[in-house]
């Protein structure tokens, strides 16, 4: 099957423009007839759920919290990133245009990148308009710090909350409409199916995690945003809610999945301090504008206290091997100089996994107030979990799983193969390539939800005939009749071991085995156990509680269940890709410990199609062509 990416034609700059005015419109009074699903709302759904129902669609917006305030984009700490140029220091769209696509290792489609650093100019005016409390120089203009992968001051930031302040100006919007009645929503329920009528995405299969019940739900599209399956890890920078189940299941139905392999490795995490852990902490890249990444440079300083080892002992690796950009390296980069280091037995704290970020200079540059103001929501985190006070003794940081830059595949329009399918933000892999540069995630949320989608699901609408379905249609009720029987099939188990334990050993095969580093040896290996340990699961696991009720055990199971078979494709995915490209390193192909590409055999999207064969799926390849931009050595040094 050929994918069509749907890309305008025309020159660059003015392919989106163009393409807008091509697509076809629904008028406002048609935009009443017709229904859309949204299953998310974080920054992504509620943007996209909002937007659409001021434009006149009716909504129903589904998410698996109690509140859409608790989606984890309230997590974003450090900024969102747009092309104003306020600072007068250079940046353009192109440069952030740029910027982004030599972040992802040019594994992104141009196209998307480009628009993107259009759009996000336009996502500042949204927020501001809605209040977000953005960042102000002394005179009241919006100020701007630097993130990792760029020389220039291109981040908006709320102190060390961006995400949540965000997220209440879209969930602001989105209840707006909810008090209009143009949105329904229904919190504390989770999509379990997509169903597929005549080749259509026409609705989607929940349950009530309240009281159990089942039921469908029928629309003329629907719109995931469900984010990224960066818990696959089991340990992870994401909420425990986190999981990959709407996109997986899609994925059953039909749509193909794209680069599993590329996740992200955020340098500045808190170190793993026992197997007690469920989830891992992430201290914003904001932090290293003023924090310096040292180690010692002797293994017997490691034990020292920090401060009692000398200037001249410490090895600024970032600064030494990356002078351009020190330490605002781009996180892959930055990740694995950390993991080196450790490697050769210079980490620091327990287990040696850890090296510090350090703010003395700042601190007597500027003052510790300024730090305080800049950052001291972040310091008071690490001090509550670590004990620590970072303003007296620097911080401990190591590399942990944060990202995922794979997801469903999408064409220009965000929509999958699947037609009336479409998937926004980090559910889909459409914009970071094989690494996202810092504070991006946010304006591709925002930018898919208020700014894309809007235009583009009309175009869908306005060229398509089916109508939606009454919940009565036979592919409902077999949607149904399946979930129901799963839920029966994980109570009937009755085994010995947690779903909880079953998780830990899948993020320790994975994070062994196809973490920072992969091989084909470690890859191979990988792929021997999860088929094993799934079918341990499926024997032995013990899932507490009865279907008519409020049962967290349950839920997670199913979103175990899915990771159990979502790593394997992640794995696979990684063994055919025979070479290193942003998050996904290969050890085999490294040039003096870079990452290297190669881009006469792998220049292309993956997009894996489900065959009934967890060990056999089809490979689609969507060939990466770049009209504007080269291809080059990505070097930061």
């Amino acid at each position: 099957m050929a994918l069509n990416s749907n890309v305008p034609s025309g020159p660059l700059a003015q392919k989106w423009d163009k393409h807008k005015f091509d697509l076809k419109l629904v008028n406002p009074a048609n935009k009443r007839k017709f229904e859309v699903i949204v299953v998310g709302t974080g920054l992504a759904g509620a943007a996209a759920a909002a937007t659409m129902a001021e434009l006149g669609y009716k909504v129903k917006a589904f998410c698996y919290q109690d509140s859409p305030r608790r989606a984890h984009s309230i997590a974003a700490q450090g900024g969102i990133n747009a092309a104003k140029n306020y600072q007068n220091d250079g940046d353009s769209i192109y440069r952030l245009f740029y910027d982004t696509l030599k972040g992802g290792d040019f594994r992104a489609r141009e196209a998307n990148v480009y628009r993107l650093a259009q759009v996000s100019v336009n996502i500042i005016d949204q927020c501001v308009a809605q209040g977000v409390p953005f960042a102000r120089e002394y005179g009241g203009l919006l100020a701007n710090r630097s993130f990792g992968g760029a020389q220039v001051s291109r981040t908006f930031y709320a102190r060390g909350q961006t995400g949540q302040q965000l997220l209440l100006g879209a969930y602001q919007a989105l209840e707006r409409q909810i008090g209009k009645g143009t949105v329904t929503m229904y919190p504390r329920t989770e999509m379990l199916d997509l169903v597929v009528i005549d080749g259509h995405a026409k609705g989607i299969v929940v349950r009530d995690m309240v009281t159990g019940a089942i039921s469908s739900h029928a629309a003329d599209a629907v719109v995931l945003a469900t984010g990224g399956y960066g818990n696959v890890f089991f340990l992870s920078t994401n909420a425990k809610g986190c999981n990959v189940t709407a996109t997986w299941r899609a994925h059953k139905k039909g749509a193909f999945f794209a680069n599993p392999c590329y996740t992200q490795i955020h340098p500045t995490c808190i170190p793993v301090s026992g197997d007690h852990q469920s989830k891992l902490t992430l201290m914003s890249e904001s932090l290293r504008n003023d924090g310096r990444v040292w180690a010692p440079k002797r293994k017997e300083d490691c034990s020292k206290r920090p401060r009692d080892i000398p200037e001249a002992d410490r090895d600024y690796f970032l600064e030494r091997k990356y002078p351009s950009f020190g330490n605002l390296a781009p996180r892959d980069i930055a990740s694995r100089a950390a993991k080196e280091v450790c490697d050769e037995g210079r980490g620091a704290g327990p287990g040696g996994k850890g090296v510090y970020l350090d703010f003395a200079d700042a601190i007597k540059r500027v003052g510790e107030d300024k730090i305080r103001e800049r950052y001291g929501n972040l310091f008071d985190m690490y001090e509550k979990i670590t004990g620590e006070n970072a303003y007296e003794t620097p911080m401990r940081i190591y590399p942990a799983v944060h990202y995922t830059m794979g997801g469903s595949w999408v064409d220009y329009n965000l929509m999958s193969n699947v037609p009336g399918l479409f998937v926004l933000g980090e559910a889909n892999f459409s914009d970071h390539g094989a690494n996202r540069l810092g504070a991006s995630a946010l304006m591709q949320g925002l930018a898919d939800g208020y700014f894309i989608l809007p235009y583009t699901i009309g175009n869908y609408f306005a060229t398509n005939k089916a109508t939606k379905p009454s919940t009565r249609h036979p592919e409902f009720k077999k949607a149904e009749a399946a979930i129901e029987a799963l839920t029966k099939k994980f109570l009937s188990i009755n085994g010995k071991r947690t779903v909880t334990s079953f998780h830990r050993e899948l993020g320790r095969i994975m994070w062994d085995d196809c973490g920072m580093a992969r091989t084909e040896q470690s890859l191979k290996a990988a792929l021997g156990k999860i088929p094993k340990l799934r079918e341990e699961f499926w024997k032995n696991v013990k899932v507490t509680g009865e279907i008519g009720s409020l049962n967290q055990d349950l839920e997670v199971a199913g979103r175990v269940a899915d990771f159990l078979e979502f790593g394997e494709l992640l794995c696979l995915d990684a063994l055919q890709r025979n070479e290193s490209c942003g998050g996904h390193f290969r050890a085999e192909f490294q040039e003096e410990g870079e990452a290297k590409r190669n881009d006469a055999e792998f220049a292309y999207v993956a997009a894996w199609e489900y065959t009934g064969d967890l060990s056999k799926p089809n490979l689609h390849k969507e060939p990466l062509v770049y009209d504007e931009v080269k291809m080059s050595t990505r070097s930061y040094k």
